[in-house]
């Protein structure tokens, strides 16, 4: 479960995006406006680190752009860092690009096989919980039942299109640019209102010779 604060963040995570994603080779040219669709979460199992998911449109390209925010520097992590905000309720986050951060690379891996793991928005107003429902709905899954590790991963190489993540048994493709199309046997997938085809926002093979 995700808690979300009625605050102010400076800057916005809107503002963020923007600077940042133009900067980077898969994102749009600078100059071009960039509107967020929507976003989802996942649940850090030591409830520290915020992960979540934002899916932008720039000029007609669909772009997948995953943050982490933490409540102290990441050690090792200088390249991955994008910026800090200032939070009115947590004070000063320090955001990462989450394909650098292992902790999102973890829950991504996770979600990816099993379909389990996003994060339900809470937030609580004058005494009651309400729901803070996101307009982006996720699908993972196709791993066995069988119990697996998904740490370990290490950047592998990155293009214009996808970053590619391997771990001594796994190979997990995260799509910068996602797109609909045949959705892979282990997979995560998005929708959303007016969206009705899945997108492909990461898939999973097994390396040959892993662990058995």
């Amino acid at each position: 479960m995700a808690i979300f604060h009625r605050a102010t963040i400076t800057p916005t995570k809107q503002e963020v995006i923007a600077e940042w994603a133009p900067t980077r080779r898969w994102g749009p040219p600078a100059g071009v406006p960039m509107e967020i669709i929507g976003s989802f979460r996942f649940d850090d199992p030591e409830g520290r680190v915020g992960m979540e998911v934002h899916l932008a449109s720039a000029d007609g390209v669909l772009y997948q752009v995953p943050l982490t925010y933490r409540d102290e520097p990441l050690a090792g992590a200088d390249e991955a860092l994008i910026t800090t905000m200032e939070h009115s309720v947590l004070g000063t986050r320090w955001v990462y690009d989450g394909v650098r951060d292992p902790r999102f690379v973890l829950m991504m891996a996770a979600v990816t096989m099993t379909g389990q793991g996003e994060a339900l928005g809470m937030v609580e107003h004058e005494d009651r919980w309400y729901i803070a429902p996101t307009n982006v709905r996720i699908r993972g899954g196709g791993w066995s039942l069988e119990r697996a590790a998904v740490d370990g991963f290490e950047l592998a190489a990155e293009d214009d299109f996808a970053a590619v993540l391997r771990s001594d048994r796994f190979e997990l493709t995260m799509f910068r640019r996602p797109s609909a199309g045949p959705v892979p046997t282990i997979a995560l997938t998005a929708t959303w209102e007016g969206q009705s085809e899945p997108v492909v926002l990461a898939e999973i093979h097994e390396l040959q010779g892993g662990p058995t």
